[in-house]
């Protein structure tokens, strides 16, 4: 069973950078696509990037232009680089493969990770 290991969160200002990693402890199948996805207390699991096997990227509306989600197969690793840090983008953030699609919803892959929070207060 793979294992998701997120790393990279902490306490930053509006407008500041991080950069979130998450390491896959076995292989994930270079097929799937990886997502990034985020969660508060009031709000549901949401995805908010990811990146096919082919290299292709797809951002929610509310991180387009500041986030840039990456992929290191020889790593097997998946990394959140983000900029212009808004305190709404304050939640714990969690790395998971794509299974499939249920309409519009990611189908996770693998058990979750204990993510890891974010938090964006001045």
């Amino acid at each position: 069973q793979v294992q998701l290991v997120e790393s990279g969160g902490g306490l930053v200002q509006p407008g500041g950078s991080l950069r979130l990693s998450c390491a896959a402890s076995g292989s994930i199948p270079s097929v799937c696509p990886m997502g990034w996805y985020r969660q508060t207390p009031v709000k549901e699991r949401e995805l908010v990037a990811f990146i096919t096997s082919d290299e292709i990227t797809n951002y929610a509306d509310s991180v387009k232009g500041r986030f840039t989600i990456s992929r290191d197969y020889a790593k097997n690793t998946v990394y959140l680089q983000m900029n212009s840090l808004k305190p709404e983008d304050t939640a714990v953030y969690y790395c998971n493969a794509i299974q499939s699609w249920a309409g519009a919803d990611p189908v996770a892959s693998f058990d979750w990770g204990q993510g890891t929070q974010v938090t964006v207060s001045s």
